[in-house]
């Protein structure tokens, strides 16, 4: 295992705790801000043709007390969705009304359009055969009720310099937890070494870095039982350094409207990672 600092090294190892434990930090802000996790608080799948939303009981897509009681309409033709914003209806993308758009960005792509209507905002996820709107709330219960991350004390022998095997760019299927495939790029394996033993684990590509979708004997007892997800950058020289410290939990331990994808087998490690974060309330 290639470690970051040396025990004969205080200040580096008290360096590298200070720099982890504000990247903890931050990963909790981000959480509780506005558009974090904890305000997403619904996911409406859409049926082929028109898709009624509001705050009004007979809509579709019911939406919190608050919002227009007939919003508008969500119209789906395959894989497109339009919208048709009712009369009287405030409505709003990129900060200007909204009365008709025929096909809405959604966010598999660079950029998705985000309606806001007040402390709501709506906008399109694509999730294999499934189409939905997905829901934030800035006042959202989960939100309000939310407590605080809790971490394994920081470990620098858990930041490893693993080997690069690069392989020619795949594309790999992998479940969800709505019981869909996501298609992802990978173009090779890290492998590490952790208490004498060698291990490998395949990332795959995600805004210009590597995500790791990974599970460990942890898991279930003092981690989420599905897994965790981690980042690294790039391989440099052949080197990748994976930092389990920065072990995170997936967003659907925080909202039950997230679509969390699923380690893969070869993902899933046969010892404990006793690094990064640990279970939130009963996940």
């Amino acid at each position: 295992m290639s470690m970051l600092v040396s025990a004969a090294d205080p200040l580096s190892i008290k360096d590298y705790t200070a720099s982890i434990e504000k990247w903890r930090a931050e990963s909790e802000a981000k959480l509780k801000s506005d558009t974090g996790w904890l305000t997403v608080s619904g996911l409406f799948w859409l049926k082929e043709g028109k898709n009624t939303f509001g705050s009004a009981a007979d809509n579709d897509l019911v939406l919190p007390k608050g919002s227009p009681a007939h919003a508008g309409v969500f119209l789906r033709t395959g894989k497109r969705i339009g919208v048709t914003v009712n009369p009287g209806a405030s409505v709003t993308l990129k900060g200007k009304p909204v009365t008709r758009i025929e096909a809405l960005v959604n966010d598999d792509q660079a950029k998705e359009d985000i309606l806001v209507l007040g402390d709501v905002s709506l906008f399109v996820i694509d999730r294999g055969t499934k189409i939905g709107i997905r829901m934030r709330n800035k006042n959202s219960q989960l939100r309000r009720e939310f407590t605080h991350k809790t971490w394994f004390p920081v470990q620098p022998n858990y930041r490893v310099v693993a080997k690069f095997i690069p392989q020619p760019e795949r594309v790999i299927r992998i479940p969800n937890i709505v019981n869909e495939m996501e298609e992802h790029k990978a173009i090779g394996l890290t492998e590490f070494v952790l208490n004498g033993k060698t291990y490998r684990l395949e990332p795959v590509l995600a805004d210009g870095q590597f995500f790791y979708i990974f599970k460990d004997k942890t898991a279930g007892k003092q981690t989420y039982g599905a897994g965790r997800y981690l980042y690294s950058e790039l391989p440099k020289d052949g080197k990748v350094v994976i930092d389990f410290n920065k072990a995170y939990n997936p967003p659907c331990v925080f909202t039950p409207y997230a679509t969390c994808p699923l380690p893969l087998k070869h993902n899933q490690l046969d010892i404990p990672i006793p690094a990064g974060e640990l279970k939130y309330g009963d996940h």
